[in-house]
């Protein structure tokens, strides 16, 4: 049987995705060229790569994120500094990765990652846990699976024909479930669902939605934990959407 993701599609998810594409044809038609400005785009680059690595405990700010961005000395963790530098060059592929490949997907993680783990561009060897804190939230599949369920996972998105807002945040959870990675899962995820939701509309290259999931990060944690217990993905699903719809809106 083809692989399929526990996803029920739910009332609120279907209201969700209703609001989004409102919203997402509001803000094409007011000024398409509202997020695709050069210096717009730099700034909510940094901003996404900001709150991105804010939820993996590092400890920079914005403005030092932009200082090394701009290639200025900052005073700071060598490591915490790499994980800018590393992510910013990782985003910068933006447009030239293919979100449905997974030989794509390494290459961005090896980029991400680089100097950060030994594993930087390779699928985990080991066993690995997602934690809150220091709250164990799930226990991810054996290491020899990851190959098979990562290109499932693939084959499903390309096949299936739910809605690309739907199918992208199904995408997330999943990816999150299987924790390919030995680090940098979470960063790599987050990054993946926008570069999924950018080639259904290039809004979404540009549209910092870590901001708010880093607003959200408890949230975002808890229900992780609760679709992994109830064994289906809906709940992730319409937080995420809930996300993408507030994120429109601030625009």
């Amino acid at each position: 049987m083809p692989y399929a993701p526990p996803f029920s599609l739910t009332e609120y998810i279907t209201v969700l995705v209703g609001e989004v594409c409102e919203l997402v044809g509001k803000a094409e038609a007011a000024n398409p060229k509202v997020l695709t400005a050069p210096h717009i785009r730099r700034e909510n680059r940094i901003r996404t790569i900001h709150s991105s690595l804010a939820i993996e405990q590092n400890s920079l700010t914005l403005e030092q994120v932009t200082a090394i961005i701009d290639g200025k000395r900052v005073l700071g963790s060598p490591v915490e500094i790499r994980e800018v530098q590393n992510a910013y060059e990782a985003y910068e592929l933006t447009l030239s990765l293919d979100p449905e490949s997974p030989d794509d997907l390494l290459r961005a993680h090896g980029l991400m990652m680089k100097g950060l783990v030994p594993e930087a561009g390779k699928f985990r060897s080991g066993g690995v846990g997602v934690s809150d804190g220091t709250r164990l939230v799930h226990m991810a599949p054996p290491a020899r699976l990851v190959p098979e369920h990562i290109q499932n996972l693939f084959a499903w998105y390309r096949a299936s024909r739910l809605h690309a807002l739907v199918k992208s945040a199904v995408f997330h959870y999943e990816f999150e479930f299987i924790h390919p990675f030995s680090d940098g899962n979470g960063r790599m995820g987050r990054m993946w669902h926008s570069l999924l939701l950018g080639k259904w509309k290039g809004i979404f290259y540009w549209l910092p939605v870590e901001e708010l999931i880093q607003s959200r990060q408890k949230e975002y944690y808890d229900v992780l934990g609760k679709a992994d217990r109830k064994g289906e993905c809906s709940a992730f699903v319409e937080l995420m959407l809930e996300v993408i719809r507030d994120s429109l809106r601030e625009i």
